[in-house]
């Protein structure tokens, strides 16, 4: 296995956000480098630090997760982005992948799978 992703969490859910964390803690194959609630937050968080990726979810206050994954992708290109969705249409998935992110997931997939997808979109990145 390759180095361990360093993840950016972004979600406006208090609750679901602490849970992911907690999740994510439990986990010795990734690392939580910080959580925030929105993406102007998360565009600051990366100014700052440098997470491999960012897992985002799509509806947030503000800009969506097209617009936010647009944005950190042009401002910080070795960046990853997954997406998560309650709920997302396949034009919503479609211009999210257009956007650059690597995945979109929903927020009921088991989480091994959002690890793996996490992986995946690190390694990717690191190639780039």
């Amino acid at each position: 296995m390759g180095e361990i992703p360093q993840i950016l969490l972004v979600e406006d859910n208090e609750i679901y956000r602490e849970a992911l964390e907690l999740l994510f803690g439990l986990r010795t194959d990734v690392a939580i480098a910080g959580s925030v609630a929105d993406a102007e937050a998360a565009i600051a968080f990366c100014a700052e630090s440098c997470p491999d990726l960012v897992l985002l979810d799509y509806r947030l206050p503000g800009l969506d997760g097209v617009e936010a994954t647009q944005l950190l992708l042009e401002r910080f290109p070795s960046l990853a982005v997954v997406c998560l969705t309650g709920l997302a249409t396949e034009r919503e998935r479609a211009a999210l992948i257009e956007a650059g992110a690597y995945a979109c997931l929903t927020k009921d997939q088991e989480l091994a799978e959002i690890v793996a997808a996490v992986h995946s979109a690190a390694e990717s990145a690191r190639e780039r």
